[in-house]
This record gives C-alpha cells, structure tokens and sequence, in this order.
C-alpha cells in the first residue's frame, strides 16, 4: 500500500503544485462540483457577515468557489503544503480572502481561531493521519449551529464504483501524472480513496464527532456514487 502522511504528502504536493491545476482541469465538473458542495452548506444570501474556513485549499480551486457562490464572506484558505499555497496565494483574489500555511491538525499554531459559520473542506480527510482529530477541530472553530462540508472522494461501497473509479486512476489519471513527474502523489490518490471510509461510514464518524443534520450526498456524471458531499450542522452546547 503506498500511502503518504503528514510531512511526505506535503512534500509531494509542494512537488505538484506547479502541474495540479492542469490535471484537475481535465477532469469534467471538477469546478461545478466545488460549487455545488458550496452551495449545499445552505448558506443564505451572498455570505454577507459570514466567516467561512477553507480547510485544506489547495491551489485555490476550494476557495475560488466559495468565493463563487458566497463573494461577501470572509474566507480563510488553510493547506499544509507550502507550494500549494503559494499556487492559491498567487491568484487575483477580491478582498476578503486570506491564505495560511499550517496542517489542519494545527489550525490554533496560525491563530486561525473561530468562530466560523462554515468549514468547508475538499478532498481533505482521506489524507489526514488522524480524521477523528481534525474534525474535533472543525468543531471547536465552528459556532453552534455553524455548517460543515466535506467534498471528498468516499466510495458508495458498489463493486462499480470501485472499478470505474480504478479505470479513471490507472488508465488516465497515474499516467498523465507519471509522465509530469508526479506518479508517487497519484498513487497515493488511488490507494488514499481504496482506503478511506465507505460514504455511510464517515457520515457517521462526522456524527460521533458531535455534528447533526448529516447528510451524503452523491455528486453527478461518472463520478456518482465515488464522491460525496457531507453536510452537517455544529450540535448546540449542552447546557
């Protein structure tokens, strides 16, 4: 199993920064599913007086639609690899949106502090060491009633959708990958998805992890039933 974690995997992604956002272009709705996710937080008007965490940023595509669908929030973009930050940091952005360099299981070393009305995160928690960990923070930073959402890669747990999504991999994604330099990152990409909770699985660790209202829900065309949205709402304090 070739799996990479923490400090390898953000190497890794410093090394891909520069070819990421060519690869992801080819994939077909990659931007729209971004934005579908977004607008699943069920978030009212534009975002006007809300703050939102993007968990996980990558070079931007996260934070560019949440700057879509919500242009009057106040948006902090997080990622462990520098290079990717950089790649995001580096983009025309309107006010309103900052970047910072830290691991989201480190959020308090960068004084990224709550609270949030929104944590949105994609394609984050198959790579984290410790999933249950980082979503006790997610928690910690998001005010009562706040919203999260995941867009992940979380298999259906269909026979089906593990081949088409081994296909994709292996007969496109790994070789063009391969070929920029990257095929250790890509094959982590397989076996990180392979690996990682079934859809109904990490609706209920974001449940365990004090969040209500959980909901996964398919995102469309080849890749339905291979990634999801998970939607949940911050359960109030007792008392």
């Amino acid at each position: 199993m070739t799996l990479l974690r923490d400090e390898d995997l953000a190497a890794a992604f410093d090394h891909a920064s520069r070819s990421y956002d060519a690869l992801v272009a080819a994939n077909p709705g990659y931007h729209a599913h971004l934005r579908r996710s977004v607008r699943r937080l069920g978030l009212s008007g534009h975002g006007e007086g809300l703050r939102v965490l993007d968990l996980g940023c990558g070079t931007g595509a996260s934070t560019a639609a949440l700057r879509s669908v919500l242009p009057a929030a106040d948006i902090t973009a997080v990622d462990a690899s520098a290079g990717m930050l950089a790649r995001a940091a580096g983009k025309p952005w309107a006010d309103g949106v900052r970047f910072v360099h830290v691991p989201a299981e480190r959020l308090a070393d960068a004084d990224v502090d709550g609270p949030f009305d929104a944590v949105f995160a994609a394609y984050l928690f198959r790579n984290l060491t410790d999933p249950d960990a980082v979503l006790g923070t997610v928690r910690s930073v998001l005010r009562p009633g706040g919203r999260l959402a995941v867009h992940e890669y979380s298999l259906s747990g269909r026979r089906a959708d593990r081949a088409v999504w081994t296909l994709v991999s292996r007969g496109i994604v790994r070789p063009a990958a391969t070929l920029l330099g990257d095929g250790r990152l890509y094959r982590h990409l397989w076996h990180s998805v392979v690996h990682f909770d079934r859809a109904d699985r990490f609706a209920a660790r974001i449940r365990e992890a004090g969040f209500e209202r959980v909901r996964a829900l398919p995102l469309p065309g080849w890749q339905t039933g291979i990634t999801h949205t998970f939607v949940a709402v911050r359960t109030e304090d007792a008392g």
